[in-house]
């Protein structure tokens, strides 16, 4: 493999000028630049990484960690931060906490041994009903920024990237109303994580200002038989005529029962659930949704993140981002 020792000699030029040149200074001129660059193509060139980190004191790698790698939300954010920070050179590590709190505190302790510069995170569902955080603390106490997305702890000093789960659902209850719809039900299976709290709180809102209606909740755990539940749910309040889902199953599913149980969507009950493009192809009608962008959400986690890495400031002060969601209107709401 060739080195930059041996580029330098066959140009002619230091190792310096070769080591500038390939990272684009303004010190050296755009011919040398070009001359250094075909050379490095022709023998086909690759830094050493290793090196170079020891060197930078920096690896340009992020770490990923993430409650469940088969959530399609969570793989879409994935997708986000990887394509951003590519842009900017870095590479991505992705650890899977599968909802545990241990986990978590493994994947933090095994990529902060000098492994990444940094970490993009969605907490697991037990450190958020166990609300422990002085992981992340002492994370950040090493020199090693996070930012959170989605699933937070609003304790800890760092970026985060959240949607506006409050307000989209209280939108989404009110958009119903709007529909004539009296007896409006909420079904969450996230009622243990912070996105489902605000979102069940933004439904609880709409109907304390509707006055015709009670909130009617039906909170689906994780050992429950979800279609069993939502089936029973049906049946006891056969008088709902709207349904708002935290979670794309809770949508589909609910579509699919009112179905089965002879009731025509939207004509004799709406359907609103928080979904991608992807997930509202599973019903008949089409689903309505609340779409997160989840791409979007991604891409900003790894900019802040990145943005902190490049400045190094520790004055900076901390963001959050507050990403809109979108009400995509289909076949299952008039």
């Amino acid at each position: 493999m060739v080195t930059l020792k041996q580029l330098a000699k066959e140009l002619n030029v230091s190792i310096s000028t070769v080591s500038k040149a390939l990272n684009n200074s303004e010190e050296i001129g755009e011919e040398t630049v070009k001359r250094v660059k075909e050379l490095a193509e022709l023998y086909n060139y690759k830094p050493n990484k290793v090196a170079l980190s020891l060197k930078q004191n920096k690896t340009k790698t992020i770490g990923v960690i993430i409650p469940d790698i088969l959530n399609h939300f969570l793989a879409k954010v994935l997708f986000g931060v990887e394509r951003e920070a590519a842009k900017y050179g870095y590479n991505i590590i992705t650890c899977i906490s599968n909802e545990s709190l241990e986990q978590e505190k493994e994947s933090l302790r095994l990529l902060a041994n000098g492994s990444v510069d940094g970490f993009i995170m969605c907490l697991a569902e037990e450190t958020q009903v166990k609300n422990e955080i002085d992981h992340f603390k002492k994370t950040i106490s090493q020199g090693l920024p996070i930012v959170m997305f989605d699933r937070v702890a609003h304790d800890v000093l760092c970026d985060k990237v959240i949607v506006d789960d409050f307000d989209s659902t209280y939108n989404a209850t009110k958009f119903l109303f709007s529909e004539k719809r009296k007896n409006i039900a909420f079904i969450s299976t996230l009622d243990g994580i912070s996105v489902g709290k605000l979102r069940e709180r933004g439904y609880r809102k709409a109907i304390l200002e509707n006055n015709i209606s009670e909130p009617l909740i039906l909170k689906i755990k994780k050992k429950d038989d979800q279609q069993k539940k939502i089936m029973s749910f049906f049946k006891k309040n056969t008088t709902i005529d709207g349904i708002i889902a935290a979670d794309s199953a809770s949508g589909i599913i609910a579509i699919n029962t009112a179905v089965k149980l002879g009731l025509k969507v939207p004509k004799n009950i709406s359907v609103i659930g928080y979904a991608s493009k992807s997930d509202s192809y599973h019903t008949i009608p089409q689903l309505t949704t609340i779409r997160q962008h989840a791409k979007e959400i991604g891409a900003s986690a790894a900019q802040l993140l990145i943005n902190r890495l490049q400045n190094k400031s520790s004055d900076m002060d901390v963001k959050t981002k507050i990403v809109k969601t979108t009400l995509i209107k289909s076949k299952s709401t008039l």
